[in-house]
């Protein structure tokens, strides 16, 4: 493990559809016997998950608020804190919208840094200081490979992720001789997953489901990244489709 810590607890941060990324990390993590709490902004899409999940036999606990925040994503901590100490803290938040580069409002722009980079900044601050106190812990976040390349009408998408990137390797060099994991996944691809078949339903069927990031799968590399050993951590992982172009 990444540590001495026994089932600690799990914050699992950008929550939203049941099958999307953040509830299949939480899906992995309580499968393994962690005490999870996940939050996101959306209460019904929250309950939809909580119960979803329980209907598999796990519980899960829930907590409402904004990852931009600094009083919300605090409170997160103490919640994840009364289910057992915390161990494992995953940033999940944040979503595109590519607009051409001369329509886009700077207002756009600061909410894309803001959603994907300011709050691992503050999940960082707050979770930090628990793991430390606790001897160790897994801090991961849920990168893109808009961090690599800055493709044509994804400017503040990119600029976000590529200040997320640069965050997990700043932290991972500062923490990591202090017992802390920390560690970026690079999800380069289309997501099979709730949003992309409300946004492109014909996607899906035209590519199969193999042709598509699962988010069973990508939740496996998660559980992965926290099991390694100390000697030989991982800081950036990058998982794509078999047919994808890069």
């Amino acid at each position: 493990m990444t540590n001495q810590i026994s089932k600690g607890s799990a914050l699992i941060l950008g929550v939203g559809a049941y099958k999307g990324l953040g509830a299949a990390i939480a899906r992995r993590f309580a499968k393994e016997g962690h005490p999870v709490l996940i939050a996101g902004r959306t209460e019904a899409k929250l309950k939809t998950t909580i119960e979803q999940l329980s209907q598999e036999g796990l519980q899960v606990a829930c907590a409402v608020g904004d990852a931009t925040k600094p009083e919300d994503v605090a409170r997160f901590i103490t919640e994840a804190e009364k289910l057992a100490p915390l161990q494992i803290a995953v940033q999940n938040a944040g979503e595109n919208t590519p607009s051409p580069f001369l329509e886009t409002p700077a207002e756009r722009f600061i909410e894309h840094w803001q959603v994907h980079t300011l709050s691992a900044f503050y999940l960082a601050q707050a979770a930090l200081p628990r793991m430390l106190e606790h001897g160790g812990g897994s801090l991961f976040f849920t990168g893109a490979s808009g961090s690599l390349r800055g493709k044509a009408n994804f400017a503040p998408f990119a600029s976000a992720k590529a200040g997320l990137r640069m965050l997990a390797q700043s932290l991972a060099r500062e923490f990591g001789p202090r017992g802390i994991h920390v560690a970026s996944v690079i999800v380069d691809g289309i997501i099979d997953g709730d949003r992309t078949v409300e946004l492109l339903p014909m996607l899906k069927g035209n590519r199969g489901t193999d042709r598509m990031l699962q988010v069973d799968e990508i939740a496996r590399a998660y559980w992965h990244l926290h099991k390694q050993h100390r000697s030989a951590w991982t800081l950036e992982m990058d998982l794509r489709p078999y047919t994808e172009h890069f």
